[in-house]
């Protein structure tokens, strides 16, 4: 007994040796095939494909949208319509309206601002929308500030709206409180409409009152004063027959 357990132990270490060598030389063979010369000169090859894939869609698409070339947008502020028109007709170039102001200092129809902006390139056809100077000042419509508001709420809405404010009236009133508002010498409303650069002159209580808006409150008369007669006469009961 003691022989063949001898023999089956040496039948599997010599089996276990077997396998580990076998197990051994087919990783050696898998990263032999893994790293091979013909495996790596395919990879490069893909790699080398995909990069000039890359660029070649790259440059196609700058050749196709002309990246890189274009027109160069003129300055157009300062000039009049016309001749913004003419000049960007001849670059190939489209002019639009897109907005109007007022500048005093400007004369009317002149550009007063333009998108794209001076210097830009931009593809031929491409659309420069401007503003225009007005030749007047827009209109807008007072708010209803007038017994409706304090002195600096009224001012904030009608600075904000545009408007140029001189020095406030003082009238008599409420402290800060605006009683009307003076546009060229005569009385406006709200919901009037007038031209922004029109100067408004604000009506502003004091907060002090006129004598002549006091009230005078008379007190009742004493009639029991000196020298007063009273005409209420006490009427006593007739005298009766005993």
């Amino acid at each position: 007994m003691g022989q063949k357990a001898l023999h089956s132990q040496k039948f599997f270490v010599l089996l276990l040796i077997k396998i580990i060598e076998s197990i051994s030389m087919s990783a050696k063979e898998f990263f032999s095939k893994l790293f091979s010369r013909y495996l790596l000169c395919h990879l490069l090859a893909m790699a080398a494909v995909v990069v000039l894939l890359c660029v070649g869609v790259k440059f196609g698409l700058d050749i196709y949208t002309h990246h890189g070339e274009g027109i160069v947008v003129p300055e157009l502020k300062g000039m009049t319509f016309e001749k913004a028109y003419l000049l960007l007709e001849e670059d190939g170039l489209s002019i639009v309206v897109s907005d109007s102001g007022h500048n005093k200092k400007m004369p009317a129809d002149c550009i007063l601002a333009q998108t794209p902006a001076h210097g830009q390139r931009v593809k031929e056809g491409h659309v420069i929308y401007v503003t225009v100077n007005s030749p007047s000042s827009p209109t807008l419509v007072i708010p209803d500030i007038v017994d409706n508001s304090s002195v600096r709420e009224a001012e904030a809405k009608l600075t904000a709206m545009g408007f140029r404010l001189t020095t406030a009236q003082m009238v008599t009133g409420e402290k800060d409180w605006v009683y009307g508002i003076i546009c060229r010498g005569r009385r406006v409303s709200n919901g009037e409409r007038l031209p922004t650069d029109y100067p408004l002159t604000l009506m502003v209580g004091k907060g002090t009152f006129d004598e002549l808006d006091e009230v005078d409150y008379v007190e009742p008369a004493d009639q029991s004063a000196e020298g007063e007669k009273d005409d209420f006469e006490e009427v006593t009961e007739p005298p009766t027959d005993l």
